[in-house]
């Protein structure tokens, strides 16, 4: 969920060497752009509008991400298990 320019959960643990689908809710009324440039992955969730993020399957490890529109606090990680 992205809410007032945040990610919530910021840390996601999910199982390596599986793909992953992310539903990504934004709560905030300006669009942004989950962006992470270790996943490879860019996708802009308009204001108030849901969207999906696909990614993996991931070696065990962390993997940043940001909001790019709002990169001071709009940070997260997901972890690989």
């Amino acid at each position: 969920m992205i809410e007032n320019h945040k990610f919530t959960p910021e840390r996601l643990e999910v199982p390596a060497g599986q793909k992953i689908k992310l539903k990504i809710d934004n709560r905030d009324a300006s669009a942004e752009e989950f962006e992470s440039k270790e996943l490879k992955v860019e996708k802009v969730i308009p204001g108030k509008k849901s969207g999906f993020v696909f990614v993996g399957p991931l070696k065990a490890g962390e993997y940043k991400f940001v909001g790019e529109f709002n990169e001071k606090t709009a940070q997260g990680v997901i972890v690989a298990k």
